[in-house]
């Protein structure tokens, strides 16, 4: 029986079939990735808190949830730092779940660490392959289940990955966890993967197939609107492939592609969809940010802040998603906005702003301080009149008076940031120094300093007066660090200025979206010119095709397009992102669903609405007054997509059906609320007695508004006719 914690929620709702599932697991804790450099250099990133808690807690959590009764830690870099995090854990006390750690310092990728699982035989059947940044939420109940059936059928079928659907920005080419557009052919009937490829050529919007492909697979889905979770149900036999093929180095670009392409041993890989429930791997900052915004939007529920599970102190719940410890300090002029977590014995100065970001525990935080978007992790001391805007602040640093950051910088452990200083963005600031000489996450998917991969220029003396003594980075000696400024800052490789700001816990600047969307833009035309496959859809034989297919695809794709517009405005509400911003982010999403003005304005408009809704309201004047104000307050996002009549009462119908059906609340509100669209000049009286014509002929049953308005609408007709009788 897997054991069940007190406080904890279960994922499955079945647990007596989980408790007949003998299940293991392989837990890589090295992320084996530069892309979380400098701090990794100091800590393992399993280690680092998100929202509070190590990583690794979140990914054991669900394994033990789920159903896994053993797991077996690989570690490497800083292994002494997971171990003896884990021997003092609770995790290693519990009865009836059995957490192993498996060390090795020579492995500098993860088929070096299947290798080595592999040879110490501890694996008797199928397990779970995960890494320790990893979250989820999902039951594994269905995966495994399938993957057992077509063990039964097919010796070949190894492995099944989990898989999720989330559509890429046409702009950027990247998903919203920051990694790049993955293109995935899958057989649509046996959801057999036969083609991966997560390095596509998007600067010309094209991909490559081999006929061959093409024709072993008479029917097959060509998707790239998937996310690849990570999180994989293998046979044993995976162990010895690796152990066979010495070249297998990365787990998808070297092994996943290598079974697809050898056609002699025949081995098989399957993906399994999840729709309702949540997972996705932190592979980079920006990663970090979007799963740190999930978990406080309730995304990975039971794995939330306000309920117990391990490594997690308790949280209270307020309004509008906002977090706090029982034992804080906060001046009654500082203000804490919505979506933000304050961790336990951390003291909030007079007249600071802190919204949408984390602050972790035993932080010392001034007076006039301006905290957004920002990560501050424990024991950070932050004084008066300091600004920080979408950074990561580690354990110890100490930021000093008057001092900035930008958006996009990292201060690692215990770096001092001096008076008045302003750390420009996306610069990395840590004791370390910069190393020499280091592989790209192109060259090796896992690489850390201990593994022989990164060299560094000097050994480090942290002792601070050693440190601002021989401080020099970027041209900026110690004195131009602030007064008492400690720490190295390194500079942007060249030719990684982009991954900056694509990677970033910043919000992708304006001109770089607006950059971006006139090459997607001129990359449409030329798409269209030419006779170039498309990047996402269903390839079958022309028999195959059917308009009740068509017209259902075209359905899902409305859904899913005003579901990621709400998506993108409840964003833009709660990090107070500009609407020019928000008018480039709806844009890319009109084009990656080949949407129209009016499918943009009618999204709009209904996420409008559903927010003023779903806001607290007491009463059917406090809704209206509520409604009133958010189209006030948007009316310029709104009005973008308003060019002409077409799309205005596309707006006028969209208010009608949410009246007849998802918000009836709204009914009796509908006239005073088209007046005020009216009065916004958002709705003009042109396409007001347009719907109203077009109604004469309907059934009376479709007139319902149009009566109700019937007042306002005469007024209209009379006025418009006086002006026309004037001119």
């Amino acid at each position: 029986m897997v054991a069940q914690r007190k406080g904890a929620s279960r994922v499955s709702e079945d647990p007596e079939e989980l408790a007949r599932v003998s299940l293991q697991a392989v837990l890589l804790a090295d992320s084996f990735t530069t892309k979380f450099h400098p701090i990794t250099l100091e800590r393992p990133k399993v280690l680092l808190p998100l929202v509070n808690v190590p990583m690794i807690n979140y990914t054991l959590s669900w394994l033990e949830s789920a159903g896994v009764e053993e797991v077996f830690v690989f570690c490497c870099a800083n292994s002494k730092q997971v171990i003896d995090y884990l021997e003092n854990s609770e995790w290693v006390s519990l009865p009836d779940f059995a957490v192993t750690t498996i060390e090795s310092h020579n492995s500098v990728s993860a088929g070096d660490a299947l290798r080595l699982i592999y040879e110490r035989n501890v694996i008797h059947g199928d397990f779970v392959l995960i890494t320790g940044d990893t979250i989820s939420n999902m039951s594994l109940r269905r995966a495994l289940q399938e993957h057992k059936e077509r063990k039964k059928k097919d010796s070949n079928a190894v492995m099944t990955m989990v898989v999720k659907r989330s559509k890429p920005s046409p702009i950027t080419h990247q998903s919203r966890l920051g990694t790049d557009e993955l293109f995935m052919a899958i057989d649509p009937n046996t959801k057999q993967l036969v083609y991966y490829e997560d390095k596509a050529d998007n600067s010309k919007g094209i991909i490559h197939l081999d006929k061959s492909l093409l024709m072993d697979n008479p029917s097959m889905s060509l998707r790239n609107d998937m996310q690849d979770c990570y999180i994989d149900i293998c046979s044993p036999e995976v162990l010895s492939l690796f152990t066979d093929n010495f070249d297998y180095q990365h787990l998808r670009r070297h092994f996943v592609k290598g079974l697809l392409l050898d056609d002699i041993m025949g081995y098989k890989i399957y993906t399994h969809e999840i729709c309702s429930s949540y997972a996705a791997r932190i592979d980079n900052y920006r990663s970090y940010d979007t799963v740190s915004k999930d978990i406080i939007q309730r995304w990975t529920y039971p794995l939330v802040p306000d309920v117990k599970f391990f490594g997690n102190s308790a949280y209270k719940l307020e309004r509008q998603g906002m977090y706090r410890a029982s034992e804080i300090l906060q001046a009654r002029s500082a203000q804490v906005g919505p979506f933000t977590v304050i961790g336990d014995n951390s003291k909030i100065g007079g007249n600071t702003k802190i919204t949408n970001s984390i602050i972790g525990q035993g932080c010392s935080i001034g007076s006039n301080v301006t905290i957004e978007g920002s990560y501050i992790w424990d024991n950070v001391t932050i004084e008066d009149g300091c600004k920080l805007s979408h950074a990561i602040v580690c354990d110890g640093v100490i930021i000093k008076s008057g001092a900035e950051l930008e958006p996009g910088v990292i201060l690692s452990f215990k770096v001092i940031v001096g008076d008045q200083f302003v750390v420009p963005s996306y610069s990395k600031v840590s004791l370390f120094q910069q190393p020499t000489n280091q592989d790209s996450d192109e060259e090796l998917e896992y690489a850390d300093n201990s593994s022989g991969i990164v060299e560094f220029a000097g050994t480090t003396d942290k002792s601070s007066s050693a440190q601002s003594k021989s401080l020099e980075m970027q041209g900026w000696p110690a004195s131009e660090l602030g007064n008492g400024g400690i720490g190295y800052v390194w500079s942007i490789c060249e030719g990684s200025v982009e991954e900056e700001w694509r990677h970033s816990v910043a919000p992708i600047p304006s001109n770089k979206l607006e950059k971006a969307l006139q090459a997607a833009d001129d990359e449409l035309e030329l798409t269209q010119d030419s006779n170039v496959l498309p990047t996402s859809g269903e390839l079958k034989s022309d028999s195959n095709f059917s308009d009740g297919d068509d017209n259902e695809d075209s359905r899902d794709d409305s859904i899913h397009f005003e579901k990621e517009v709400e998506a993108t405005f409840l964003r833009a509400v709660h990090e107070n992102i500009k609407v020019d911003n928000v008018i480039l982010e709806v844009n890319s999403l009109r084009l990656s669903y080949n949407k129209v003005a009016a499918d943009c304005a009618g999204a709009i408009f209904y996420s409008l609405m559903k927010f003023a809704y779903d806001s607290l309201h007491g009463s059917s004047s406090e809704l209206l007054q509520n409604t009133t104000n958010i189209i006030t307050k948007w009316k310029k996002l709104l009005k973008y997509y308003l060019a002409d009549m077409d799309e205005e009462i596309e707006v006028i119908l969209k208010f009608e059906e949410m009246c007849l059906e998802s918000a009836k609340e709204f009914t009796p509100h509908f006239t005073k609320i088209l007046c005020h669209l009216y009065d916004q000049e958002i709705i003009q009286e042109d396409a007001i007695l347009r719907w109203d014509d077009e109604k004469k002929e309907a059934d009376d049953s479709d007139k319902l508004f149009v009566k109700q308005a019937e007042k306002f609408i005469e007024w209209l007709r009379v006025a418009s006719e006086e002006e026309e009788e004037e001119e």
